[in-house]
């Protein structure tokens, strides 16, 4: 499998553990809000991104062991653009 293969398999099981989405992780990782699309879509990342997200996922859990973050679930969720959508 390829560097890129391992980090996708590896985001994926991050976003399902912190409920967070996609675009939600690119931004606060990378500053990529596509990155996971990107990747899913065969994108080829550098050793910085690579590392970069990695970094983040590692603190993020020893944040959230720590009590410091919560996870994020969607946003949208309950908001009032989506109330007004649905009406």
């Amino acid at each position: 499998m390829t560097m890129q293969g391992i980090l996708l398999e590896r985001i994926e099981a991050f976003l399902k553990e912190a409920d967070m989405p996609p675009s939600v992780f690119g931004r606060a990782a990378v500053h990529d809000p596509r990155l996971v699309s990107d990747l899913r879509g065969g994108r080829i990342c550098g050793r910085a991104v690579i590392c970069r997200a990695e970094h983040f996922m590692n603190k993020w859990r020893a944040d959230f062991r720590a009590g410091r973050v919560t996870p994020i679930g969607d946003r949208r969720v309950g908001s009032r653009a989506n109330k007004s959508r649905r009406a």
